[in-house]
Parts: structure tokens; sequence; C-alpha cells
């Protein structure tokens, strides 16, 4: 009589790894998920803001929906990111880094010029009420999507989805800069805070490119099979 073959399991050692494996790929899912609800954020209000930006002379206003459409950018990068054959790749892992890091040295200089300009030329913003109930509702709804990546980006160790969470809320802290700027100019007439919150956004945007392109582009961490390269120095916590 022919012997019947059991089913092997994993040994006790296996599957530890299999759990990583397993944790670190719907990581990935819910970061790619979550890049593409920013994307459909970021392209309504960047067209949005950019409208009523023209529309009321504001180049906060513009600069702001530049900036959503710097992150709307990021966000397909994040996608391409985590799609296909790219989902365990370490060299994929540095590109989509450094073309997030890119999108905001790309920013800062129009935004800056056109501030300084408009300080110069004394351009004088007129009121929008439509900017200030959109910058009002990404000051409350990006730090939430920008702290939920920034946790899967330790998760999955990657610098590139940590700068996309870093952009979400640089939209907040900008989106803040912006509304107390519009609120200020409709209320008591102070037109230049417009173009103070322009070089702001600016600023914080050169800064974040920068910590972006430096940042350690990580592995995947330790037994995730598959990987391109794994276990480095670079996915150890900090001590």
């Amino acid at each position: 009589m022919s012997e019947v073959a059991l089913p092997t399991l994993p040994r006790a050692d296996e599957r530890p790894a299999a759990e990583a494996k397993l944790d670190w790929l719907r990581a990935a899912r819910r970061a790619r998920a979550l890049s593409w609800l920013s994307l459909v954020w970021m392209g309504a209000e960047g067209g949005i803001a950019i409208t009523a930006g023209i529309l009321a002379g504001s180049i906060a206003l513009v600069g702001f929906g530049l900036d959503s459409a710097v992150e709307g950018f990021a966000s397909l990068v994040i996608v391409w990111r985590f799609t296909g054959h790219r989902l365990l790749s370490h060299a994929a892992e540095e590109r989509a880094q450094k073309l997030v890091a890119i999108q905001f040295f790309l920013l800062a200089p129009y935004v800056a010029f056109e501030a300084i300009q408009h300080l110069a030329t004394v351009a004088r913003p007129e009121i929008s009420v439509l900017g200030m109930v959109l910058t009002a509702t990404s000051l409350v709804g990006m730090p939430i999507l920008g702290i939920a990546k920034q946790r899967l980006a330790q998760a999955l160790g990657s610098s590139a989805t940590h700068g996309e969470g870093a952009q979400n809320l640089l939209c907040a802290y900008l989106a803040g800069a912006v509304f107390l700027g519009l609120l200020g100019n409709a209320l008591v007439g102070w037109w230049w805070l417009d173009s103070i919150a322009a070089l702001v956004i600016a600023g914080v945007a050169v800064q974040e490119g920068v910590e972006t392109w430096r940042g350690k582009a990580c592995c995947v961490p330790s037994g995730i099979a598959g990987a391109e390269v794994s276990g480095d120095e670079c996915c150890a916590p900090e001590g």
C-alpha cells in the first residue's frame, strides 16, 4: 500500500519571517491606497486653489495650489514605488526618494520670486472666501493623512513614503499660513500677509526637500524574501 504524504508545516524559525513578509506587504498596500487617496485629493485641491488664487490675485493661494500639484506627483511616485516588481526593490526606493525630494526644489523658487515681486509692487490680493474654506479643510485633513503615511514609512523602511507624508504635513502648515494671510487681508487689510505666507511656503519646501534628499533610502527589513537588499544598518532602529 502506497504511503500517504502528509502536509509539511513550516519550521518554527521560518514562521516569523513569513509573518514579517505578510505584514510588510500589507503595509505596502496601505501606503499605495493612501497615495491614491492623496492623488485624488491633491488634484481637486490644486485646481481649486490655483483658480481661486488667480481670481483673487493671491500668490499664497497659487503657491498652495502648486504645492498640491507637487504632492500629487509625489503620490504617483509612491504608487509606482509599491507596484509590481518594484515592491521589494532597493533601487526603486532610492529613485522614489530622489523624485519626491526634487518636487520640493521645483516649488520653492517660483513661489519665492512671485512673493517678492508682489511685495515690491504692492500687489494687493482680493478677499477669497473660497480660499479660506479650502485651506481650513486642508488644515484639518492633511495631518491625519501625513501621520498615517509616516507611521507606514517606519514599518516599510521607506524614506520615499516618509517624504510623501512630510509633504502632507507641509501642506497642513502651509494651509495654516495661507489661511491666516487670507483672513488678515479680509479682516484688517493686511495685504502683505499673503506674500509673507508665500515666503514661508518656499522656505519650508526647501528644508523638506533637503531632508528628503539626504534621508537614507532604507532597505526592505531583513526576513522579507525576494528583497534586493536586506538587513543593512539603515533598517536598524536609531540608538
